[in-house]
């Protein structure tokens, strides 16, 4: 990419970051397994959504994400996370 942060709007930061968060858990294979994904939302969601402690809510979740049915998660089904979870927490965001 060409441009530099300094360049970038605070959306495009926002985006960047989403990207490379994504890539600290997924490493070089660019999808998460189940214990990578509880790891991420858990280490950086936390103020979001409640750390998972429960296997069957981590396993619900995971099977909503996997569109796919590979049994990871790809960067395209974690943006659907990402997406959720900025939909439900709009509203605490929301200036009036």
């Amino acid at each position: 990419m060409e441009a530099s942060n300094e360049d970038m709007s605070e959306l495009e930061g926002g985006m960047i970051n989403i990207i490379k968060v994504f890539h600290k858990y997924s490493g070089k294979k660019c999808k998460l397994k189940k214990t990578e994904l509880k790891e991420l939302i858990n280490n950086e969601m936390s103020h979001f959504i409640m750390k998972i402690h429960e296997n069957d809510v981590l396993d619900q979740l995971f099977t909503d994400l996997d569109q796919n049915g590979d049994l990871e998660i790809d960067f395209k089904e974690f943006i659907g996370l990402i997406a959720m979870v900025t939909s439900a927490c709009h509203d605490l965001f929301n200036p009036k």
